[in-house]
This record gives C-alpha cells, structure tokens and sequence, in this order.
C-alpha cells in the first residue's frame, strides 16, 4: 500500500514523500532539548539524552532513502487553548500510533522507522523517572526533532505549511524507509 494514501485515509491533513536528503538535520537542535520547555529532558526514555547521541541518530536517519511526512492541522479556540493543543497532539499521536503499526508489520521494524512530534506521553510519568522499564515499547514514539529534523524547515521542501493560520495548531510525524 502506498504511505501517503494510509495516512491520508487514517486523517493527515497532507501527507507527502520526500528524500531524506532533502530534509534539514541539524544537530544544533539538541541544545533545544537541553533547554527543557517541555519538561521531558532527562525525564523520558524517547527524549535526550536517553533517546541517543545527535550524531549517531542523524546518521540512522541518512541511512534511509525517503521520507513520508504527514501533518495534522487542528483548530484552536484561540491561541491559548492549551488544552486545545494537548487534544490535538493526543489524536495525532493516535494516528501516528497506527500508521507506525501498520507499517512494522508490514516493513518491519529494520526496514522502517516512525517519528512523531515532541516526546513519547504514552504514560503519565516515563519509566526513567522510577527506575522502570519502559511500559509500553511499541507506544513509545521519538520526535522528528530527537533525530535532528528541523520540523519548521520541511515547507521549504514540500507543499505543507509550518504556520496555517491564526487559531490552529500543526503536528507533524514521518515514516523513513
């Protein structure tokens, strides 16, 4: 089956294909993470620096040749509706969820490998913070951003927008094979 068509059945807003070669890994972004805004630095199995060394990821990432990225644009009350936002992450999540089955099944887990937007918020509290195993493996989802994909770049190798307009929200995930 065809990526893009999966993703635009299970509800992307836009799904394309794109070289990996053409996305921006840029391994300055870890210094984002070691900032901290989200909370999940140190604090989650998917996030840094549990997750991997910069360098060593954006060299898995190049071993793939393409890209499927998806994105899901969410209306917003207005541009505080946090709890707006959660929801909408927790839906693309979802998706990302099912595609990623999908496609692990079908690809298997050496041939393929899914990205979401932001850390893993399988649980409440990440395993790392009690000195447990992850709980849920197969949930666990790793951010484009981990890798080093510069998610606000990637309209300026596709047709998706990074901003779509006042009052909405807009998460992204990828499939590399």
């Amino acid at each position: 089956m065809d990526i893009v068509k999966l993703c635009l059945e299970h509800g992307a807003t836009k799904a394309e294909e794109i070289p990996v070669s053409k996305l921006k890994l840029q391994p300055e972004l870890r210094q984002y993470c070691e900032l901290n805004h989200c909370g999940l630095y140190k604090r989650n199995y998917t996030c840094p620096p549990y997750v991997g060394e910069i360098d060593t990821l954006i060299a898995k990432l190049r071993n793939f040749q393409r890209g499927i990225i998806w994105q899901n644009v969410y209306p917003l009350e207005d541009s505080f509706d946090f709890e707006g936002m959660d929801e909408a992450k927790n839906k693309h999540r979802a998706m990302t969820l099912e595609i990623a089955r999908w496609v692990y099944e079908e690809l298997g887990n050496s041939q393929a490998l899914v990205l979401s937007a932001g850390g893993c918020t399988a649980c409440p509290a990440c395993g790392i913070q009690t000195a447990e195993p992850c709980r849920f493996p197969e949930q666990a989802l790793v951010s484009l951003e981990a890798y080093g994909v510069n998610v606000s770049q990637i309209s300026e190798v596709s047709s998706m927008r990074y901003i779509n307009g006042a009052n909405t929200v807009t998460y992204f995930s990828g499939v590399f094979i």
